[in-house]
């Protein structure tokens, strides 16, 4: 298996050269970019098309964050950040710093595809739980969240649907900001944000760092996160530019309450890396190429009694190439091509002791066309070849149409999916366990329809979603075998209703709302799928009341959910449970104002995971400077 693998990776090593060549080739003709298309304006989504959209032409479901509303709103933290995002509860194994996990449209944890810097975080061997429990969100960084399958313009994992975290370019005369915090829990925090542009050059720089001792003991958590862009216009058809980002945090697992381990810990050192090129040889064509690089390390630690210490380390090494361009000399037309290879190398000693290598080669196309100036459609193939299990190939489709331009939009899509197996799923091995090399991947089809409706002088918009997802090839582990394996035999099926909202009320005054209904079950064993809320409600009000000062609150209300209990295992009903916040801030001067929060008001004792309960109610005050 190993020679194997290893002479499909040098094949695909020289297809991946032989693209690329080809492709900056093509790329590098003439003419110059349109400033559109170069820097898309706010109105312009990316992600569900891989190319500049506006929201009124998207036929997919896509919510969007902006690293201003964050700040407004004080929330510092990827996972509170994905709070509003209808559908996609998140389910915590502890207080800030723990494993967290993002149920997109009901999907299984491992079945979301997170995008960071225009490469993914995960895949079925790389998970993204401890980066989404602690990560910060920097004061460049804006994300956008695509519902449902989208495997066909983004691979594997993408079931659920994608969440892409990006930092934009730096803009504007240089300048930043220093924030402090402190507040309960033994919380301290300091950021420091930096950005700008002259002449050809443009940064980002973010810098985050902090501690909190939680609320049970060996709770601890200390992180530090660092993101940084670079943008250089060598003339107006070249630009380049150059990411890295960095997360390390460490972490008192205490496991569930009734364990209360005193001394186990857990480390993420996760670090990625991009350099990219924008080109535009014409009018018409523009091209992007990006090389990235990710290099992640998992250890959990466990002293013993005895005094050995039992250490589990997961080492993820991944090289992406991807090169995309997208073509606009047909009318009505934009047709998107492009392809992505991907080398990636696993060492876990834990359960299986892997150590595997993996290459990957996809090809995809779209066509976004628009007959006339209120109807947009879009259709697209990809195929993934991965030389472990072999060839996926998926597709989507979609469709919007503004029955009253700039008012009001019908939309629907249909699109598949897949999920790769893991390499502890085919090659694993202990005396209990053998993997199963001929597992093929989970697939999935999905379809949505929904309406949005946007309010005049763009004070807000409404949208409503239906949506079914039916899984097939669930990967499971056979019981029944000896030793025990995998095998696909699950089907599942998520559906449900989305509705989200953002409202400017009066000119100082701003109401959010998302609600998600959602019905999740195995239609094999004939259960519901577990933590998955029924009902899921997120609402918030801010209002500028002058001279500088501004307050806001919000609420979060999870109802209807099935768990399995920490120390039994036994399935049960969870807990319904209903958390609140509020915050303030008040301008003193012009460069500096001083902030306050109070998380978990009405001090709820709740667990999104039976046994991992989290903290109580929480004060927060801070200062921040800007120059």
């Amino acid at each position: 298996m190993t020679k194997l693998i290893t002479t499909r990776t040098t094949r695909r090593s020289q297809t991946l050269a032989a693209l690329f060549a080809g492709f900056c080739a093509a790329a590098l003709g003439r003419a110059q970019f349109t400033e559109t298309a170069a820097t898309p304006l706010d109105p312009y989504l990316i992600t569900a098309t891989r190319t500049p959209l506006r929201a009124a032409q998207l036929g997919t479901a896509v919510t969007a964050i902006t690293a201003e509303d964050l700040a407004r709103r004080q929330i510092g933290s990827l996972g509170a950040a994905l709070g509003f995002t209808p559908g996609a509860p998140l389910m915590a194994n502890g207080a800030p710093g723990a494993a967290a996990a993002l149920f997109l449209r009901g999907a299984n944890s491992n079945q979301t595809l997170f995008l960071v810097d225009g490469i993914r975080i995960n895949d079925p061997n790389t998970d993204y739980q401890l980066f989404l429990g602690g990560a910060c969100v920097a004061a460049c960084d804006s994300l956008e969240v695509s519902h449902g399958p989208q495997s066909t313009l983004y691979g594997g994992e993408a079931v659920g649907g994608v969440v892409a975290l990006r930092a934009a370019a730096g803009a504007g005369e240089p300048g930043g900001r220093l924030v402090l915090e402190a507040g309960s829990f033994g919380t301290v925090q300091a950021a420091w944000h930096a950005q700008g542009a002259r002449g050809a050059w443009a940064y980002t720089l973010s810098l985050v760092g902090g501690h909190t001792d939680n609320e049970r003991a060996n709770n601890a958590f200390d992180s530090v996160n660092i993101v940084s862009r670079v943008d250089y216009t060598v003339n107006d058809a070249v630009r380049l530019g150059a990411t890295l980002r960095a997360f390390a945090g460490n972490y008192g697992s205490s496991g569930d309450r009734f364990t209360n381990d005193p001394d186990n810990t857990d480390r993420e050192r996760n670090t990625l890396g991009t350099v990219f090129a924008e080109l535009a040889p014409t009018a018409d064509l523009i091209a992007k190429i990006t090389l990235g690089a990710q290099v992640r390390r998992f250890e959990s630690i466990n002293p013993r009694p005895n005094g050995t210490v039992q250490k589990t380390t997961v080492q993820n090494n991944r090289g992406v190439l991807d090169a995309q361009a997208s073509y606009t000399g047909i009318a009505t037309h934009r047709l998107t091509a492009g392809f992505t290879g991907e080398v990636n190398h696993t060492r876990n000693d834990g359960f299986g002791a892997i150590n595997e290598r993996q290459a990957l080669l996809a090809v995809f196309a779209q066509d976004e066309w628009s007959p006339r100036d209120d109807l947009h459609f879009t259709a697209g193939l990809r195929s993934d070849d991965h030389d472990t299990f072999g060839r996926e190939t998926t597709g989507r489709g979609t469709v919007a149409w503004q029955v009253v331009p700039q008012r009001g939009k019908l939309r629907a899509s249909f699109s598949t999916a897949f999920r790769s197996p893991s390499f502890l799923d085919l090659y694993g091995e202990s005396a209990y366990y053998r993997g199963n090399p001929n597992l093929w991947p989970e697939t999935a089809r999905g379809w949505d329809a929904g309406v949005d409706f946007y309010l005049p002088d763009g004070r807000g918009a409404l949208g409503v979603t239906w949506f079914e997802t039916e899984l097939a090839d669930l990967i499971i582990f056979d019981f029944g075998a000896s030793p025990g394996t995998t095998a696909n035999v699950e089907r599942a099926r998520t559906r449900g209703l989305e509705i989200a909202g953002k409202l400017a009320w009066t000119a100082t005054t701003e109401v959010r709302l998302a609600y998600s209904y959602l019905e999740a079950d195995n239609l094999t064993a004939g259960t519901r799928l577990l933590r998955r809320p029924r009902h899921t409600v997120n609402a918030e009000v801010w209002h500028d009341f002058g001279g500088g000062f501004s307050a806001g609150a919000g609420v979060q209300w999870v109802v209807d959910r099935e768990d399995v209990h920490a120390r039994t295992f036994r399935r049960i009903d969870a807990e319904d449970y209903l958390v609140t916040r509020v915050f303030a801030a008040w301008s003193v001067r012009p460069g500096l104002a001083v902030k306050a929060r109070v998380e978990n008001a009405l001090d709820e004792r709740y667990e999104p995971v039976h046994g991992f309960p989290q903290p109580g109610v929480g004060g927060y005050a801070g200062v921040e400077w800007s120059y």
